[in-house]
């Protein structure tokens, strides 16, 4: 089974990122979670993403406020892929310093990057790609998509009433 890591660099972030766990949970996906800090755990940063995929993990999700490196770092040294969440935080430009260091990554060390705060779409995507070579994910995002649409449609027909 493959298992996605939901890493951030503080425990400020879990409220956001708790988002991410509790979709990945809903796909039936394995989730590890841990914080690991870009600025006052950098020993723990590069143990962590230069082993990941020895460890089962197939996708990583990283979420970091402010001057947000993790995600970057993180890419930086893993093979795998690396989805970043740019979170609001007590020092943040608006969550604008956030998007921006996760979003603008040099050539040669992608970084998908999600909405601020959008552990959610973070979750989803990471589901999706491990349901590109897992069937049972897959069913499982194919479902909640037609859930989605589901739920449109209804409050579509309740504006007709």
């Amino acid at each position: 089974m493959s298992k996605v890591a939901i890493i951030m660099g503080s425990i400020s972030d879990m409220p956001v990122m708790k988002d991410a766990i509790d979709i990945l949970k809903q796909f039936n996906v394995e989730v590890e979670v841990d914080i690991v800090s870009a600025h006052r755990t950098p020993e723990k940063l590069f143990d962590f993403s230069k082993n990941a995929h020895n460890r089962g993990i197939s996708v990583i999700i990283a979420g970091a406020g402010g001057a947000a490196h993790l995600p970057g770092m993180v890419a930086s040294m893993s093979p795998l892929p690396v989805i970043g969440v740019p979170v609001k935080s007590s020092n943040s430009i608006d969550g604008w310093d956030s998007v921006l260091s996760i979003l603008q990554m040099p050539g040669g060390v992608p970084v998908a990057t999600v909405a601020l705060n959008g552990a959610k779409n973070a979750g989803i995507l990471a589901a999706q790609i491990i349901g590109s070579h897992d069937k049972k994910v897959l069913d499982t995002i194919i479902a909640y998509k037609e859930e989605l649409k589901a739920a449109v449609n209804k409050a579509a027909e309740g504006l007709k009433k």
